[in-house]
């Protein structure tokens, strides 16, 4: 699935190409994308039509573009969405779903959103040019300069949960996939099943830049793409897979100990990790009751 540091190369591709164009048509090739747009696929295109892309903003995993008349158009990528500039005699790809027509982008380009598994969406955010209300329950990333850097360390810390668990929460902290919250674990030296009550606020603060860091050196190199799924606006794979260090990397050796590096299986998906440099925490005391005199 395309986390933050893909998303983000998705938004500044955006920002690059398409913004002042003005969509001139909107075709809806598939109603599955479209299936949170309360007008359905006939609504979603007269609300785009006419109308000129005016920014390409992020809030985690989420992408919106904000239109000139204050709505917005709100996307998820999903696991294996697309957002594509193409010229528009360009040929159909084979998982196209919505077609946008534009008029003064550069060489009068066309906008696609090509999915194939259709897990991701668009819909048409009424008065959501600058934050759609679908999506403002969701915490700020890291890399965000309004981050709160200290109200996270403190969450962190009065939870009991697992420390990748939380890294997970969109609710307090946005854009960490599976993939980064690994590696950032990696890097930090914790294993991601670690109580946030057992960590030390020092601990929780060295995490939180481990995970800024791994993602912001995701975004220099364009993403981590292992298939043909993940591209950005141009076509163009991602490459920072072949920097991991733990995820995906079961039984091979750690690179700081040279350990095997374990799977395991963590909500329906795997957790990778070194045994050696991320000990597994031990389980805590049950209290002993006490024996009445």
């Amino acid at each position: 699935m395309p986390e933050l540091p893909e998303v983000e190369t998705v938004r500044a591709g955006l920002a690059r190409h398409v913004l002042g164009a003005t969509v001139t048509g909107v075709d809806v090739l598939h109603p599955r994308p479209v299936r949170r747009d309360p007008g359905g696929p006939e609504g979603f295109a007269a609300a785009v039509v006419g109308r000129t892309l005016v920014d390409a903003r992020r809030r985690g995993k989420y992408l919106w573009v904000p239109l000139d008349n204050g709505d917005a158009v709100l996307a998820h990528l999903g696991m294996s969405g697309q957002l594509l500039v193409q010229p528009p005699d360009a040929p159909p790809e084979r998982h196209l779903r919505v077609r946008f027509r534009l008029a003064g982008s550069d060489e009068g380009r066309e906008l696609r959103f090509v999915d194939q598994r259709m897990f991701g969406g668009l819909s048409v955010s009424a008065g959501g040019a600058e934050l759609p209300a679908e999506i403002a329950h969701i915490a700020r990333d890291p890399l965000d300069p309004e981050f709160d850097d200290d109200l996270f360390v403190s969450r962190v810390r009065r939870r009991a949960s697992g420390v990748k668990r939380q890294l997970l929460d969109q609710g307090l902290v946005s854009g960490v996939g599976n993939i980064y919250a690994d590696e950032a674990l990696w890097r930090a030296g914790i294993h991601g099943e670690r109580p946030g009550d057992r960590l030390t606020a020092r601990q929780v603060r060295d995490l939180l830049g481990h995970a800024r860091d791994v993602m912001g050196d995701a975004l220099r190199q364009g993403g981590t793409s292992f298939d043909a799924l993940y591209v950005n606006v141009n076509g163009e794979s991602g490459y920072f897979d072949r920097s991991l260090h733990a995820y995906g990397r079961a039984d091979e050796p750690c690179d700081r100990c040279g350990t095997p590096i374990r799977r395991a299986a963590f909500m329906n998906r795997s957790s990778f990790f070194c045994p050696r440099c991320q000990p597994v925490p031990r389980r805590r005391r049950a209290p002993v009751p006490r024996v009445p005199d």
